[in-house]
C-alpha cells in the first residue's frame, strides 16, 4: 500500500517519508515546487506547482497510491499569478473562497479534492505514529510549578485564538503573554520575544517562561498538526525560554532523539501535556 505524500517545506515531510519507508510501506512524494527540499529525490517523486492539481492526481494514481497526506509548510500564493492546469482552473474558485475563511478551511478544501478522486486522506498520527508527542518529558528536565502555571495560561490563549483560526502557539512568562502566533509562523513569533525587555522575559543565563503549541479547536488533525524540531528548541533557548510544552497526542516532534539531546544541552524542558 503506497502513501502519496504532498510535501511542502520544512523537516516534517522528510521525517514522515522516512518513517513510513522504515515501516516497509511505499511512499510517493508529490514535491511542491519551490517549497519541498532536495530530499524528495531519495523517493519516487514528481514535482508540481501549486496550480497543478491535475498533474498531482494523475501522478498519484499512476504510482498506485491509495492514501494521501499533506505535510509541511505551504506558502499562500498570489492566486492571480498561479499557472493553472485544467483541474486547477476548475477548483480555483472553491480554493479562493476557502482561503478567505482561513487556513483550516483552505486545507479542508484541498483534502476534499483528493478524497473526491478516490484517495483516503490520512494524518501524520496515522501514517507515522512515531512522530506524535506523548505525555511526559522528552529529556532530563521537567517543568516546575511556575512553568506549569505558564503552560496552563498559554494553552488557554492558544485555545481562544485558535477558535478564530489565528495560530497554534503562544509564549507566556510568569503569567504575561509574550507573543502569539499568527500568519508569520512559530519561528518568527519566537524571534519577536528577543525584542522585549529582559525584565519581561528570561535570558540565556536565567531562563523563564514557556512556549506552548496545541491543535486549534477548529482544526483537522489530518492536515496541520503543531510540530517542533531541534531548531525550535534552539530558538526558544536563544530568547531565554525555560521550556516547550506540546499537546500530547495532537502534536508532532521531528527526530525526538535530537530534540531531547538539544533540550538537555541547552537546559530546556520539552514535555507533552494533556491540557
Amino acid at each position: 500500500m503506497t502513501l502519496g505524500l504532498i510535501a511542502g517545506g520544512g523537516d516534517l515531510p522528510r521525517a514522515v517519508a522516512e518513517s513510513v519507508r522504515a515501516e516497509g510501506r511505499g511512499v510517493f512524494v508529490v514535491a511542491l515546487r519551490g517549497m519541498c527540499g532536495d530530499w524528495a529525490s531519495d523517493f519516487p517523486n514528481t514535482m508540481v506547482a501549486l496550480g497543478e492539481p491535475g498533474h498531482a492526481l494523475k501522478a498519484l494514481k499512476n504510482a498506485g497510491a491509495t492514501e494521501v497526506l499533506l505535510a509541511g509548510r505551504v506558502e499562500r500564493p498570489k492566486f492571480s499569478e498561479l499557472k493553472l492546469d485544467a483541474k486547477g482552473v476548475m477548483v480555483l474558485p472553491r480554493v479562493i473562497a476557502a482561503a478567505r475563511q482561513g487556513d483550516d478551511a483552505l486545507l479542508r478544501v484541498l483534502t476534499n479534492l483528493f478524497e473526491s478522486e478516490g484517495f483516503r486522506a490520512v494524518g501524520v498520527a496515522e501514517a507515522a505514529p512515531g512522530l506524535v508527542a506523548r505525555e511526559g518529558a522528552l529529556g532530563r528536565l521537567v517543568p516546575n510549578e511556575d512553568h506549569k502555571a505558564d503552560i496552563a495560561r498559554a494553552f488557554a490563549i492558544v485555545r481562544a485564538l485558535g477558535a478564530l483560526d489565528v495560530g497554534q502557539a503562544a509564549a507566556v512568562c510568569e503569567g504575561l503573554a509574550l507573543a502569539v502566533e499568527a500568519a508569520e509562523g512559530t519561528d518568527a513569533m519566537i524571534a519577536r520575544i528577543a525584542q522585549l525587555r529582559d525584565n519581561l522575559r528570561g535570558t540565556r543565563d536565567k531562563k523563564r517562561g514557556v512556549l506552548v503549541k496545541a491543535l486549534k479547536p477548529t482544526q483537522d488533525a489530518k492536515t496541520d498538526m503543531p510540530v517542533i524540531g531541534a531548531e525550535t528548541v534552539r530558538r526558544a533557548a536563544e530568547v531565554g525560554l525555560g521550556g516547550i510544552a506540546l499537546e500530547a497526542g495532537k502534536s508532532l516532534i521531528v527526530d525526538k532523539r535530537a530534540v531531547a539531546a538539544e533540550a538537555d544541552r541547552l537546559g530546556l524542558f520539552v514535555v507533552g501535556v494533556l491540557p
